[in-house]
């Protein structure tokens, strides 16, 4: 029998959430936004109610070789309230589930719940409840954040308009070098168990990994300045594919420029390290948590005095096209790495 089924890396993982938008019909007036934006946004009244959901795999998300079972549930609970900040929203609950195999005890599980814990009370967040399950494969965990956003300043996807300044908090690249080097010493260790790595050096890089932080508090300085924001989303993918998706909602192009991308000291020389080039973790890398953002041209002296915000290009007309503008000039197209097809 002839088989007519799909790959699923045929898709790609944006590929597969357009597929399965396209067989999904909203019925209830209450959903404003559904699949295609950071978290659903739900009319309740004065406010919008947004909730998002992630899930993260044992093997595909994390390693628990080197990830600590804390920092694990510090990280989930990031994971979760990052879309609630991409929408310029606040969270205020998430919801825990986890499958949990037997070789995991009480005690393991009250190190994933500290962290969420920490997690929570550092943000204002109540874990207001979950669900957990037996799992055969390991450990899974589930979480569901929910927040609520003024309707007058939630920021979607596809808000962007051409000649819109593009911004960036923070640095990128730091978490994917620091999981590079994370994998090295675990390499390193289980072919002689007698080596104990020592880390001290890349610190910064695998705290960007093992215990990221959202930069929640420049959205209420730019509040407070008066700055608007036309879209916006967070990058967990890598600026490339995460800049291409504000522009497919927004129906533009971009152009984004190298010497403007904000890249840490400590990245580069991590990244000279792997012989890598500092650029390609800060597009591709994903799981930054740094907020994008898209502000009207006429705010570029406003959005400049906001401390840990780069101005790294600007929104173009449709058909356009996505580009990377390097210190000589020179335009790449964009792509983006995340999962896909490998060739």
């Amino acid at each position: 029998m002839e088989n007519n089924s799909t790959p699923l890396g045929d898709l790609g993982k944006y590929g597969l959430i357009d597929h399965i938008s396209e067989k999904i019909e909203l019925k209830n007036k209450s959903t404003v936004k559904g699949i295609g934006d950071d978290a659903a946004v739900i009319d309740s009244g004065e406010k919008y109610t947004l909730v998002s959901t992630d899930l993260l795999l044992e093997g595909i998300h994390f390693n628990l070789v080197y990830f600590p079972l804390k920092h694990l549930g510090y990280k989930a609970v990031i994971r979760a309230i990052s879309d609630i900040y991409a929408m310029n929203g606040v969270p205020e609950q998430v919801l825990l589930g986890l499958g949990i195999s037997s070789r995991f005890s009480v005690e393991h599980i009250d190190e994933i719940l500290e962290g969420a814990g920490l997690a929570c009370k550092k943000y204002n967040i109540d874990l207001s409840g979950g669900d957990t399950t037996s799992s055969l494969t390991g450990l899974t965990i589930s979480v569901t954040s929910i927040g609520y956003a003024d309707k007058g300043r939630i920021a979607f996807r596809n808000g962007a308009k051409p000649n819109d300044l593009i911004c960036v908090t923070g640095n990128l690249g730091a978490a994917y070098l620091g999981l590079q080097v994370l994998e090295r010493e675990r390499k390193l260790f289980e072919g002689n168990r007698s080596i104990q790595p020592d880390l001290s050096a890349y610190n910064y890089l695998i705290e960007k990994q093992l215990k990221p932080e959202v930069p929640f508090r420049i959205l209420e300085e730019m509040l407070k300045a008066g700055i608007g924001i036309t879209s916006m989303t967070d990058v967990t993918d890598g600026l490339a594919s995460d800049i291409m998706q504000i522009c497919k909602s927004s129906g533009t192009g971009c152009r984004i420029f190298s010497k403007q991308i904000p890249v840490d000291t400590e990245t580069v020389m991590v990244a000279e390290e792997f012989n890598i080039d500092p650029l390609v973790p800060a597009l591709n890398g994903g799981d930054d948590f740094e907020l994008l953002f898209t502000v009207p041209l006429d705010m570029y002296d406003m959005v400049r005095e906001i401390p840990s915000v780069a101005v790294i290009g600007h929104i173009t007309e449709k058909g356009s096209g996505n580009f990377l503008v390097g210190a000589d000039g020179t335009e790449v197209r964009l792509t983006a790495q995340g999962w896909k097809k490998e060739k």
